[in-house]
């Protein structure tokens, strides 16, 4: 898979959806609301019904007021939040269609361009991020547009929706950060490139993205007078990820940078 792999206003300046369950969970815990409500109103009428009399209004109000609010509740959930969000998965899988084809072509510009904009009368990234705010389709979609910029070296369109991303996937936000990083890299500011590589490889320890982008801050760090921290980086790697790909080219590396600081 060929893929390249917090906001900055100007770029010159260093710097769910709901399970089924939750939501069956949410309604039981309203109806049970509701029906102590109800209990109350009950309780207090057939022990002073004078009172009931007085301020009926007042009662008929509060029980209409929650009944309208229960079902509101109900409603938006059933028929607008859910379909909403099947119907933005519907669209995303289209544009992740054209997203994946592009990874495995030679003429991928405009293969990005149409996962990015849509094609065959559906929704594209951008179109998804706009119309779906707040679904997890359109977190996905934000991540998917910012390294389809990046593919088609947009490298600032890269930055700005790949800052946007966030999510609980640790290995996707780690991937997030590190592309921001080959994007400043592309740029020629490095200072923020080897920031962005060093925070993605500090969001969770693994075997794949933690080397991954110690290797790459290494790099950047000995081109901007970081040797030191880059020596320590690529030793880390040495020692606590034999098995990794950035593994079999340290030792090289480690030897030069020794060098360098005798």
């Amino acid at each position: 898979m060929r893929l390249i792999y917090f906001t900055m206003a100007t770029y010159k300046k260093r710097g769910a959806k709901k399970s089924i369950s939750s939501s069956k969970e949410n309604d039981i815990a309203v109806e049970s609301t509701t029906a102590e409500v109800f209990e109350a109103l009950d309780s207090s009428a057939s022990k002073t019904e004078e009172w009931v009399v007085k301020y009926q209004n007042i009662i008929l109000t509060i029980i209409g007021v929650v009944a309208i609010g229960v079902l509101g509740y109900l409603g938006y959930n059933n028929f607008v939040v859910e379909p909403k969000q099947r119907e933005a998965v519907s669209e995303l899988n289209q544009a992740q269609y054209y997203f994946e084809l592009a990874v495995n072509s030679v003429d991928s510009d405009s293969l990005y361009s149409r996962a990015l904009r849509g094609g065959e009368g559906k929704y594209g990234f951008l179109d998804i991020i706009e119309n779906y705010k707040g679904t997890p389709a359109a977190k996905l979609a934000t991540y998917s547009a910012g390294m389809s910029y990046l593919n088609l070296k947009d490298y600032q369109n890269a930055i700005v929706y790949l800052d946007q991303f966030t999510a609980d996937d640790v290995l996707l936000s780690a991937l997030s950060k590190g592309a921001i990083g080959d994007a400043f890299f592309q740029l020629d500011q490095k200072e923020d490139a080897f920031d962005y590589y060093l925070a993605a490889s500090e969001i969770n320890n693994n075997m794949f993205s933690t080397p991954k982008y110690l290797y790459k801050a290494a790099m950047v760090g000995t081109e901007i007078g970081k040797t030191k921290q880059a020596l320590s980086f690529l030793k880390r790697i040495e020692k606590e990820f034999p098995k990794s790909e950035e593994a079999k080219q340290v030792a090289v590396q480690i030897g030069r940078l020794e060098t360098l600081l005798q």
